[in-house]
């Protein structure tokens, strides 16, 4: 059993102490968290956590294994280093870092250490996405020429500007961070590594002055395209297709909308399915549902434990980090962005 601590409190933060009730492979047993209140002392004592006084206490605490980080991205490198150095096995929600250099440094970190790093992109744990990865390996879907993306929520509607997510240099290109990053790590599980990119982000209707509205285009190293679509201030969906020479097949699903379940958040992410071959009919169906945080925990917390390689490897979370990299600044410069 890996006992872990819990960073960060927010809604996400509550969301993964809920997917560990009951799994026989990790728990967590702490709570550390920069804001103090009411809900989170009842929250606590709901789920029998202990309430630790700082981050360092964490660290030094020799009854914890694992680290779960449900913090703001900016303190992510910083957070992993210092709790790779105290021995702690690092969980990270994504997004892992938005710097090349951030993730090579905090996963060297890890690795020096002889700990094991895991990040938050629950959805390549779905069995729809292991399934498509399938059939493209085996040619099912012909020569893939595009893949295609598009995420959106309503939250920045109703975020106050003072939390993280509503501030350019923590959230920038709004929706990448809540949002996009996924179907980023899709792409690059999918269809191997980006090779350049193009990006426009803009206000339309945040009041926050926040990105709401972004548009991405990729160019795969092996020769296909992509993009991504996200938007914060719309109602929510997500969608994410592949098109191939002998056919399409798209996902749909939902996002995470302020105020959803718990349940919601953690199991509702896929659900219609379909496959349009170039000839005959198209075939449908409804996705599993599974708890996709929890399956992402457990296979961290095997890994931890000295089991399989938690299944997104290191390569894979840095390239990711150097696209989101590339996309800030081709936003910024508004021209093609080489990934480094």
């Amino acid at each position: 059993m890996i006992n872990a601590a819990v960073v960060g409190l927010g809604t996400w933060g509550k969301t993964m102490v809920e997917s560990l009730a009951g799994s026989d492979v990790m728990r967590f047993t702490t709570v550390q968290t920069r804001t103090m209140s009411p809900d989170v002392e009842a929250f606590a004592k709901q789920h029998s956590l202990r309430l630790a006084d700082s981050y360092e206490a964490v660290l030094a605490d020799p009854k914890i294994d694992a680290i779960a980080l449900a913090t703001p991205p900016s303190g992510h490198m910083n957070q992993i280093i210092a709790a790779a150095r105290a021995g702690k096995h690092v969980y990270c929600e994504k997004p892992f870092t938005f710097s090349k250099k951030e993730a090579e440094t905090a996963l060297a970190a890890v690795r020096k250490a002889k700990r094991a790093a895991g990040v938050g992109y629950n959805r390549r744990f779905h069995p729809e996405i292991i399934k498509l990865h399938k059939r493209i390996q085996a040619g099912e879907l012909g020569i893939i020429q595009h893949v295609e993306a598009s995420m959106t929520y309503p939250n920045a509607l109703f975020l106050p500007a003072t939390v993280w997510r509503s501030k350019r240099d923590e959230a920038p290109l709004g929706g990448l961070a809540p949002m996009g990053v996924h179907a980023i790590d899709l792409m690059i599980y999918l269809v191997g590594e980006i090779d350049h990119v193009y990006c426009q982000s803009f206000a339309r209707a945040a009041q926050s002055g926040a990105d709401d509205t972004t548009s991405m285009l990729f160019r795969m190293k092996a020769g296909m395209s992509g993009y991504l679509g996200t938007m914060t201030t719309t109602g929510p969906g997500f969608s994410f297709q592949v098109f191939g020479s002998k056919g399409w097949l798209r996902l749909e699903g939902v996002t995470h909308v302020t105020g959803a379940s718990s349940e919601e958040r953690r199991m509702r992410q896929f659900g219609v399915c379909k496959f349009q071959p170039v000839k005959g009919p198209a075939e449908a169906w409804e996705a599993e549902r599974i708890d996709l945080l929890r399956a992402t925990f457990e296979a961290f917390a095997r890994a931890a434990g000295g089991g399989p390689p938690f299944p997104i490897p290191d390569d894979q979370i840095i390239h990711g980090a150097s696209v989101s990299e590339a996309l800030i600044r081709s936003a910024a410069s508004g021209k093609v962005e080489k990934v480094m």
